[in-house]
């Protein structure tokens, strides 16, 4: 006899856990979905994310900082057309700083090239880029004799290094996560949309209504 009280209390819960789950989707606004829809959409039209945007406006600083620096060299150790001719015409691996700045048009192009033109989602690109940037400056750093020419020896070669793994970090760690997770979250919103479109607009009522209706009616059983 006592059993058959806790039969029917199982049952009952199952019933408006199923009845919970059916309000849960049936409660969906379809005018909210399709607003979020529409706005990831959006963000798609648009070709590019924001944060994949930013992440190119970081790989155009690095070529432009790096420039900068390699002009404001070339100003300080005898004029730019006498050293420009020195360093690129009379190219030095030991003494010229010409091939960092080749460097940071190669990590601009590449990176440019995959991330904002092919919009790639993966990491070899940037992969590409960092290890040819560190391989070189280390082994520029140990064969030449940069050291010797002053601030500009320790400066370049450094911020080279540096920006080329910020902008490693930041692909790896915000780019590709962030619109893995936008992508994610589109997919979820589309599904929930498809689901709440096969399922009658009166039919939410309707289901509460029976869950309230056999809830009421089980009531006396369970007393028993």
């Amino acid at each position: 006899m006592n059993s058959l009280p806790e039969d029917m209390e199982n049952t009952l819960t199952g019933s408006q856990s199923s009845h919970a789950s059916v309000r849960d989707v049936h409660s969906i606004n379809p005018t909210q979905l399709m607003a979020r829809i529409e706005s990831y959409e959006g963000r798609e039209k648009k070709g590019i994310s924001d944060v994949r945007r930013t992440f190119c406006l970081f790989v155009t600083f690095d070529l432009l900082f790096v420039t900068l620096l390699w002009i404001i060299e070339l100003n300080v150790n005898g004029g730019i057309e006498n050293t420009l001719e020195k360093e690129v015409v009379q190219y030095d691996y030991y003494s010229s700083y010409f091939d960092i700045f080749l460097l940071a048009v190669f990590r601009f192009k590449v990176l440019i090239l995959a991330y904002a033109v092919c919009r790639l989602r993966h990491w070899w690109a940037i992969a590409l880029t960092t290890a040819v940037t560190s391989a070189f400056l280390l082994a520029k750093v140990i064969l030449s004799k940069l050291f010797s020419q002053g601030a500009f020896g320790y400066v370049l070669p450094i911020i080279s290094f540096i920006l080329a793994w910020i902008e490693t970090w930041f692909l790896d760690f915000k780019v590709l996560p962030q619109e893995a997770e936008e992508e994610n979250r589109l997919l979820i919103v589309q599904d929930a949309s498809e689901r709440a479109a096969l399922i009658p607009g009166g039919l939410s009522d309707g289901s509460e209504n029976e869950a309230e209706e056999k809830q009421d009616s089980e009531k006396p059983l369970l007393e028993l």
